[in-house]
């Protein structure tokens, strides 16, 4: 697919994030059967080799599988801290990836948890001063702070927990200075949709970003007028890959993000995706679930009403169809290709049957003896390693407050089965597991650019941070790839959970919300 690029003025601004524990332990009924299997319909074809992706990115960490290696602490370590056992996978991924400690890898957590707050003061305080901060992996796990005056920064810092790890950068251009170039940028280059406008503090800069055989007309000379305060970036890559099409196990209710939706074709294959998050209307208290646009929408092979399954060639279990009336379907979900964060779908559940047994049951929290019913994030470690579960939900990380540098995980589903084994192939290809993995933000613009490693099958599944449950994207595209994760220059590319809400809530009057560990299930009192 091309890769077009929307205009966007990505703001590092950012209000307290606040640090909560959050791994469930899953329980529940699988339930019998409620229809026949399906024959098996025809593969699904994997993407063709050579096929171009998106941007370029670094170094990947798998952290499940179903016959990989553990990452993570041996069974037989001595008991971990508390930070660590609250997230267990970020943990193991700063461990894998960098090579330090439990305790330091903690610590980097922390930090990265108390940036946006640091972030909210600066820029009231020093507006003229403040050019964005960003953390910095490799260089030990500090926080940089952009600074016109970096003596400023120090002051600035009492209270702050952790300042030792907190450094000034010197920069020539404000944050505030830099949001006004990308407005003027956005201006000049308005109906442009194959170009990204997005505000870089590392480079104290606004990176104009183009795919590879973009024509630059127009493009170029409104850079140039912008002077040092911007730079063009060319794309080598440009199309991203979807990662469509999941085929996994999970029939314990309440729904989680994070496994398999099934999906049959107009022309007899059957394709898939993983749930995203559910979404709840809080003017009916109907509830919904949030997918990757282009699982459905698709004029080519989805030109029905489309409905979904969870395991279509076993005990092929309804989940959620798209609306009936027309005109909500319409509202409730877009497939715009490129960069475009406007690819989602919103789905009701099939009927009410099919509702009651999705949020029926509930798991127990580990940290409390409270259970709950809704809200939940599959991080799914198959392999065995350790911290694998549910975690609850607590909320929406705005796009303003998601950090270069900071940690970030995923669950996906995408899946090539052995011979014999009743899974849908979702292109995956051989050797890749699915379940929960973490990696870094390397870029943010409109959508959310991830050092981090997927498949076919993976679209449409939760962004989140582990350490607080909070939901940050969906997948929506990613570099091309199959089998096991070995391209250390690996980006996938996700649309701000905030963003798509915005938007369905100014197309409907449903006023959706995330459903949260304490969402209620009935409509908002009036």
């Amino acid at each position: 697919m091309s890769r077009n690029r929307r205009v966007i003025m990505s703001v590092i601004a950012a209000t307290a994030v606040a640090l909560s524990v959050g791994t469930l332990a899953a329980a529940g009924v699988i339930p019998a059967a409620w229809h026949e299997p399906a024959a098996e319909p025809a593969a699904e074809a994997a993407p063709a080799a050579g096929q171009p992706g998106a941007l370029r990115g670094g170094a990947v960490q798998p952290l499940t599988g179903r016959s990989a290696a553990p990452v993570g602490p041996a069974k037989n370590a001595t008991t971990a801290s508390p930070g660590a056992l609250a997230t267990p996978h970020s943990v193991a991924f700063l461990r894998a990836q960098y090579g330090i400690s439990e305790a330091e890898a903690v610590r980097r957590l922390a930090l990265q948890q108390s940036a946006p707050e640091l972030a909210q003061r600066l820029s009231a305080s020093l507006p003229d001063a403040y050019a964005g901060l960003w953390l910095d992996q490799e260089a030990g796990g500090v926080l940089r702070v952009g600074m016109t005056k970096p003596d400023l920064l120090q002051p600035a810092l009492a209270g702050v927990a952790d300042a030792a790890h907190v450094r000034a950068v010197p920069a020539t251009r404000s944050l505030k200075q830099l949001q006004a170039t990308a407005a003027k940028l956005s201006a000049d280059l308005a109906g442009r949709t194959d170009v990204e406008i997005a505000v870089d503090a590392p480079s104290n800069q606004v990176v104009v970003s183009a795919p590879a055989g973009v024509d630059l007309t127009g493009v170029s000379p409104a850079v140039t007028r912008a002077g040092g305060a911007a730079r063009l970036h060319r794309s080598p890559r440009p199309a991203g890959v979807p990662k469509s099409c999941d085929p996994l196990n999970c029939l314990q209710p309440p729904l989680r993000s994070g496994i398999r939706l099934d999906v049959p074709r107009d022309n007899g294959t059957v394709g898939g995706c993983t749930t995203g998050y559910v979404l709840r209307s809080q003017k009916t208290g109907e509830r919904f679930v949030l997918t990757a646009g282009h699982c459905v929408l698709n004029t080519a092979t989805h030109s029905r009403i489309d409905d979904t399954w969870h395991r279509y060639l076993v005990e092929k279990m309804p989940v959620v169809v798209e609306h009936p009336d027309a005109t909500l379907r319409a509202a409730l979900g877009e497939n715009i290709a490129g960069v475009s964060p406007y690819d989602y779908a919103i789905m009701p559940y099939a009927d009410t049957r099919t509702a009651n047994f999705w949020n029926g049951g509930q798991v127990q929290l580990r940290s409390t003896a409270r259970s709950v019913s809704g809200g939940l994030i599959n991080e799914w470690c198959p392999g065995g390693c350790p911290g694998g579960g549910t975690i609850p939900v607590t909320g929406v990380t705005p796009l303003a407050n998601v950090l270069v540098g900071s940690v970030v995980c995923a669950t996906g589903s995408g899946y090539t089965p052995a011979a014999g084994e009743k899974i849908i192939d979702s292109g995956a290809g051989a050797g890749y597991q699915p379940g929960t993995r973490c990696g870094t933000v390397v870029k943010k613009g409109v959508l959310i650019s991830v050092k981090i490693c997927a498949r076919p099958g993976d679209s449409g599944g939760p962004l989140f941070t582990e350490s607080d449950g909070k939901a940050v994207g969906i997948l929506k595209y990613g570099d091309p790839g199959q089998g096991a994760c070995t391209n250390a220059d690996e980006w996938n590319h996700y649309a701000p959970v905030e963003t798509i809400l915005s938007r369905v809530n100014s197309r409907t009057d449903l006023q959706f919300e995330l459903v949260t560990a304490g969402t209620p299930t009935g409509p908002a009192p009036r």
